[in-house]
């Protein structure tokens, strides 16, 4: 009998087993995302298999084993391997119970090395490359999330974990690529739930407590500072922690800025480049270049691996060596509008709607509803 392993195991297995994995869902769907070092065999829920296609197989798998079966949800997939097993050739096939929808909700708690009496933590959504954080005092046992994703139990376990109380709750900015788990977690741990002030310009339908430019919240002795940086959105902050490291949404990564016209349009993505030039001078690089870099998502390439970072590490450099090494940040600031506007990468799917939840305007039915929506990597910079 097939067994069924489940992602987080698939995860476990990538770097730690040799096997074939192999993806079941149709070309476009494969090309589009897929998990690191799959091959793809697409087989349809009614297929069986003939001497042709099992040859076929067989010259894909080049003799590797065991074999490991992935499809969108689990079903095709196990299907695929029960009929390998049948044929007598294969008795170490296993199947990804939940598939890529279940990939997609796989995370890592990662420390990040901070000063003394903070606790940094990075939480990696491994399929997407959203990264969200809980930022703690070691003293106090008081802890603030910043970017939480929608499954919160996650950043929960983290916290517990760490022998953290969860006492804030933030986002950087509306999230367009992911639902939002901020007011979520807010609401079940009845905490407050904090946004950049210029959020009531983006006409979000539920109450936050507003952060004003400078405004200092208290997380026991950690002092967390709200530094205004649009550009990304209109609202959207960055997040000094205790003058050592910085949360920087989606202004700039480890290896790009953030793109500009979700919010503002085409037309307007020149204005919002305008304003993260300025952002990113005027405010990020100001502070000194020891100061730790922690960006809202890592770049996740079709091949499902990510670029310039490994899960499992820490994402993050420093404001000196931003300074130095992302050759963008080298551009005047027209040349740098010019970058960002050439460079937009294919939009997030479904933007239109995740804004939407984000913003509190949209419901949505169900969990099974939300994994469909936001199914696929982040595409959150001009690349």
């Amino acid at each position: 009998m097939v067994e069924q392993i489940s992602p987080r195991t698939l995860y476990d297995w990538l770097d730690a087993r040799k096997f074939a994995l192999v993806d079941t869902r149709p070309a476009e769907s494969y090309d589009a995302w897929h998990v690191p070092g799959a091959a793809n065999f697409p087989f349809g829920p009614d297929e069986s298999f003939d001497e042709e296609r099992l040859a076929t197989f067989r010259r894909l798998a080049d003799g590797t084993r065991p074999v490991v079966t992935v499809c969108a949800k689990g079903v095709t997939s196990l299907r695929l391997a029960e009929q390998l097993e049948a044929t007598g050739d294969y008795d170490d096939v296993y199947a990804v119970d939940d598939g890529m929808r279940g990939w997609s909700q796989v995370y890592e708690a990662v420390p990040v090395e901070a000063a003394d009496g903070l606790e940094l933590l990075q939480v990696q959504r491994v399929a997407k490359g959203c990264l969200g954080y809980v930022v703690g005092c070691r003293e106090t046992g008081t802890a603030a999330v910043v970017d939480a994703t929608r499954h919160v139990s996650e950043f929960e376990d983290a916290a517990d974990a760490a022998g953290l109380e969860i006492a804030h709750v933030l986002d950087t900015h509306v999230h367009a690529d992911h639902v939002s788990g901020g007011r979520q977690l807010a609401e079940r741990l009845d905490v407050p739930y904090y946004l950049g002030a210029r959020a009531e310009e983006r006409d979000v339908a539920y109450d936050y407590e507003p952060l004003a430019r400078n405004e200092v919240l208290d997380v026991g002795n950690v002092a967390l500072k709200a530094l205004y940086t649009p550009g990304h959105t209109t609202e959207a902050v960055s997040y000094l922690v205790d003058g050592d490291a910085v949360l920087t949404g989606d202004t700039v990564f480890v290896d790009s800025t953030g793109r500009t016209e979700l919010e503002f349009g085409a037309e307007g993505a020149r204005t919002g480049a305008r304003l993260q030039y300025d952002s990113i001078h005027g405010t990020l690089l100001s502070e000194p270049d020891s100061v730790t870099v922690l960006p809202g998502h890592a770049t996740v390439l079709d091949s499902g691996e990510w670029k310039h970072a490994t899960p499992g590490d820490p994402v993050s450099t420093t404001i000196g060596r931003l300074r130095t090494s992302l050759d963008v940040l080298e551009l005047d600031e027209e040349a740098f509008v010019d970058y960002v506007r050439s460079h937009l990468p294919e939009k997030p799917p479904n933007y239109e709607a995740i804004l939407a939840v984000n913003r509190g305007v949209l419901d949505l039915g169900s969990d099974a509803e939300a994994t469909e929506l936001e199914l696929g990597p982040n595409r959150c910079s001009a690349s």
